[in-house]
């Protein structure tokens, strides 16, 4: 894209070779390791689904059977026990939410089991293949119908069937893009409920029927609408490979899936985090899901002008993250935030440069930028003007998905009107100055070049102190977002597995040899 900023090409270099440095000790830890979740997730994509009498999903209770077993991984006692019992796969299925134990069951012919593995391996990649062949003709079928950037809304009513409502209304109304909220806290959750759910909190749960429910209601939108309507959920938290598998499978298109975001704002041991990342980006790699990053998040807690550098170091670590587990540049929705003090003298300007920088820097990734919310009074009025300054600098600097602010920030959950007004809001701003951006330049020695050359040259500096002191190490110590997580403490550390030398997980190498990461 054009550069208006003029920003240093070497500085932007050397941002990515040290976030390479710092990623890669990372990479071998968990290349080494695997997780409970990580054991449940391959489960799901086998297809194993279910839950018992009591509401334990089957993916859990096989990993509990092999519990203290699971460093040769999950697999194999299940595709074991497929070619014991000669049952299929729901019916084994049935069994063990019956009671039935596979963990004691005498493995048989290896070649056999691999074979058989295989077999579900290659039903896997036959579904999702599908799913995204789907989306790939529908987008080119309704191309150029979504708005630039993409109209992001939320639901959450907590009921996934008035969740439907409220999403095809936001779809009749302008939305492009459409996320289920999780219910508070499911993040903290070490499995994923099973069916339909009615009663969330703050939210709807995040389970594979509700997936299914929300995108064929979407694809009634699209149909009805004659655009692509995006449907986006959280593979985040204690079961991140988990929603990751099963948004594959349902054919969702995006995923807030942070490699950093459960550590600092959930508490979850980092070891942990760092493995269930990894496994997670490869599905929604292979399955062309795009993923948003939380940077957002760091801008809650710290100032978004002096710590405006922590965004951008985050955004250069996600994008290595992301490269090591086979996503492409199209598919990295780096995340930002229009959070600066309104009372600031010339924080829009400020606010402007970051948005410009972080476009120049990432070109093609279609970025993610979120609302004012940490100033949002609840006067709605003020609340209205703060959003279209919001929409002009993300139209301005050609952003990738615009998550709409509403005027009833910091008051309650926003009602379908709010909804309504807010898309109003943006479409209008956007729709008025649609080619301002083309218009622009930047003075030298203005404010906005010297403010984007600072926030890059202190991003440089922060990666180089982190590179010194090792990135786990710095988040001990509260580099980002000032808040420090041991890490040997944290939720789900005792989910963390040492892989052993028999370790057997066809998925994971069937992704790795699909996404080029055995090159």
């Amino acid at each position: 894209m054009e550069t208006k900023l003029a920003l240093s090409a070497e500085k932007i270099a050397k941002a990515r070779e040290l976030a390479a440095r710092i990623v890669a000790p990372v990479g071998n830890f968990v290349d080494a390791h695997t997780t409970v979740t990580v054991e449940r997730a391959t489960l799901r994509l086998a297809g194993v689904d279910g839950a018992d009498a009591d509401g334990v999903p089957v993916p859990n209770l096989v990993v509990d059977q092999l519990k203290g077993r699971l460093e040769n991984g999950a697999l194999l006692a299940y595709v074991n026990a497929l070619v014991k019992t000669g049952d299929t796969v729901p019916e084994l299925n049935e069994k063990i939410a019956a009671g039935f134990n596979i963990a004691d069951l005498p493995l048989g012919d290896r070649t056999t089991l691999e074979a058989k593995a295989q077999e579900l391996v290659e039903a896997f990649a036959r579904r999702v293949k599908g799913n995204r062949s789907h989306r790939e003709a529908q987008l080119k079928r309704y191309e150029g119908r979504n708005h630039s950037p993409m109209l992001y809304l939320i639901v959450a009513t907590g009921n996934i069937f008035e969740d439907v409502k409220q999403a095809q209304a936001a779809a009749e109304q302008g939305a492009d893009v459409v996320a289920v909220i999780r219910t508070t806290a499911q993040s903290l959750l070490d499995y994923v409920p099973y069916g339909a759910t009615t009663e969330g909190f703050g939210g709807t749960y995040a389970t594979q029927e509700n997936f299914r429910i929300m995108r064929a209601a979407l694809d009634e939108a699209v149909e009805k609408q004659g655009r692509y309507i995006y449907l986006t959920n959280y593979a985040s938290g204690l079961c991140m490979p988990e929603i990751a598998a099963m948004g594959a499978l349902e054919r969702l298109d995006m995923m807030l899936n942070d490699s950093m975001y459960g550590i600092l704002f959930r508490d979850i041991n980092m070891y942990r985090t760092f493995v269930d990342q990894k496994f997670s980006r490869m599905i929604n790699a292979f399955a062309g899901v795009i993923i948003n990053t939380g940077e957002d998040n760091y801008l809650t807690t710290s100032d978004a002008v002096e710590k405006a550098y922590t965004v951008l170091a985050s955004q250069f670590l996600n994008e290595r993250f992301a490269y090591a587990a086979g996503l492409k540049p199209w598919q990295m929705g780096l995340g930002h935030a229009f959070e600066i003090d309104p009372a600031l003298q010339n924080g829009f300007l400020l606010e402007l440069a970051q948005a410009q920088m972080a476009r120049e820097i990432f070109p093609e990734a279609p970025l993610k930028y979120m609302p004012p919310t940490k100033f949002m009074t609840g006067d709605i009025f003020k609340g209205v003007v703060q959003n279209a300054l919001f929409n002009f600098v993300s139209q301005a600097t050609g952003q990738g998905i615009h998550l709409l602010g509403m005027l009833t920030e910091a008051i309650h959950t926003p009602y379908m009107q709010d909804r309504s007004l807010a898309l109003e809001n943006a479409k209008y701003v956007m729709n008025t100055m649609a080619d301002l951006g083309g218009e622009i330049e930047f003075k030298e020695g203005g404010l906005i070049k010297t403010r984007a050359r600072q926030v890059l040259d202190e991003a440089v500096a922060f990666l180089e102190k982190i590179e010194q002191i090792g990135l786990m190490d710095a988040m001990e110590q509260g580099e980002f977002a000032d808040i420090k997580r041991p890490r040997d403490m944290g939720k789900g550390l005792d989910g963390l597995v040492k892989k052993g030398p028999e370790y057997f997980n066809p998925f994971e190498a069937y992704l790795k040899a699909e996404l080029g990461l055995n090159r």
